[in-house]
């Protein structure tokens, strides 16, 4: 059988019509900005995290019954929205998508005027949903435009485009709540927090109306045919599929579940660093969200994802033959490592690189076995399923992994927050190590 963490040499250089490259790059970069933008609608919540508690005085277990209808949500959107979307079209998914996620934006910041729990979960429980169109549209129609050569490597620098997303978040959601100087000439004062999720909104619905104006679901639509010739997965020039071959071929594939329970322990770990970093940083260390050391981390964390999608992605690729379990196993491990040592560390500035880590690792594993696992599973016909069941453990992860943190944190304080997570890194590992020797990740291939 042979080591699995032995590398092959890289694929060659694929060879395009003229015009296609650049096409492609406009496809990818709107899609790309679109899934951005429901990033700034989602992770804008953890910088309200803390204005929220005070105004409304919730407890860090209400917080996180917000944060996990939330998540739930989002899991059973992507189970029943990866479906729809193999139907309807990835264009077609992430529209519906934005109008909801903008909708719900919207209403979340005019609850701020109730100050309900039940009202927040509510509304945020229905962005979850509204969220999970975006994935598996994307998937959908990036599984047209790339070979499966390319995906390892379009999986990590798509999550670079996720990071923007981040990255904008982390500069400009901040400078909201303690004023800044617009271009040096206009004074902004500091804003309430319901802001935070109206200037989303409005950033979404820019970018949902050049979606719509430029994107196209596959390069057919634009003129370029037999791009990929040789690979089964694009033989069939079709990308819609009947809701019950989907299902059927998808769910009756066991290495589906492996990869969704691994990944549910990921969505365990990226979302107590996601959702808890600001918060942990205000808490614990007394850190201003405008100061220059938060700032830093603002960049750092989002910078250090980016670096380990990219990097992840491509060595799948180039040197593990398109293979993401070995990879992603090694990862896994690294974490492990990683979150135990942070426990260890009582100084501001361990902290913050810990946090960098932390966030390098396991942004690898999710871009991993989100995008490229999905697509290499489900192939342009099915991708979308086979990503709504793999990134629904994620969130169903995320969702337990959330409400058990804030019932740590409120009985126990942040002492607890690192340890809570090495035991998730080391069930990912060995879960990605049980199938490293695969060569194929669809149904029946193992060598």
């Amino acid at each position: 059988m042979g080591n699995p963490f032995v590398s092959s040499s890289a694929a060659t250089l694929q060879t395009y019509p003229e015009g296609f490259r650049a096409r492609r790059g406009l496809n990818w970069a709107v899609v790309g900005l679109t899934y951005t933008s429901f990033y700034l609608c989602r992770y804008n919540f953890s910088y309200a995290n803390k204005s929220i508690s005070d105004e409304f005085h919730f407890s860090k277990g209400d917080i996180s019954t917000i944060l996990s209808c939330q998540f739930v949500a989002y899991g059973c959107g992507q189970i029943i929205n990866g479906l729809l979307t193999d139907r309807i079209g990835g264009k077609r998914a992430m529209l519906i998508g934005a109008a909801g996620t903008i909708a719900m934006s919207l209403a979340f910041g005019a609850a701020s005027f109730w100050g309900m729990l039940w009202l927040f979960a509510l509304l945020w429980g229905i962005n979850g949903y509204m969220q999970a169109f975006g994935a598996p549209g994307f998937i959908k129609i990036n599984s047209a435009w790339f070979s499966e050569k390319e995906r390892g490597t379009f999986a990590g620098i798509f999550g670079c485009m996720i990071n923007l997303g981040r990255l904008f978040a982390n500069n400009l959601l901040p400078a909201l709540l303690a004023g800044f100087v617009f271009l040096g000439m206009w004074h902004v004062p500091p804003q309430h927090w319901r802001w935070l999720f109206w200037i989303p909104a409005g950033v979404a619905t820019v970018v949902a109306i050049m979606l719509a104006v430029w994107v196209k679901d596959t390069p057919e639509e634009c003129g370029y045919k037999n791009l990929f010739p040789g690979e089964a997965d694009h033989a069939d020039h079709e990308v819609k599929a009947e809701i019950r071959t989907v299902f059927h071929v998808i769910v009756s594939n066991h290495i589906v579940w492996i990869m969704a329970i691994a990944y549910a322990t990921t969505g365990a770990v990226r979302q107590s660093i996601d959702q808890w970093f600001p918060r942990y940083f205000q808490e614990v260390h007394n850190l201003a969200m405008t100061g220059a050391k938060f700032q830093w981390l603002g960049f750092l964390i989002p910078f250090s994802a980016s670096a380990g999608s990219l990097l992840s992605g491509w060595i799948s690729d180039k040197f593990f033959q398109a293979r993401r379990a070995p990879v992603a196993a090694i990862i896994y491990f690294t974490q492990v490592g990683v979150t135990f040592a942070a426990a260890q560390v009582t100084s501001v500035n361990w902290a913050l690189v810990f946090f960098v880590l932390i966030a390098f690792t396991v942004n690898s594993t999710h871009s991993l076995l989100g995008p490229a696992a999905a697509m290499d599973i489900g192939g342009r016909k099915m991708a979308a399923f086979a990503s709504g069941v793999i990134d629904a453990f994620q969130y169903f992860g995320a969702a337990l992994a959330i409400k058990g943190l804030g019932w740590v944190l409120d009985r126990y304080g942040w002492d607890y927050y690192f340890y809570y997570q090495v035991p998730f890194g080391l069930l990912g590992g060995v879960l990605m190590y049980s199938i490293s020797h695969r060569k194929s990740l669809k149904k029946g291939h193992t060598h």
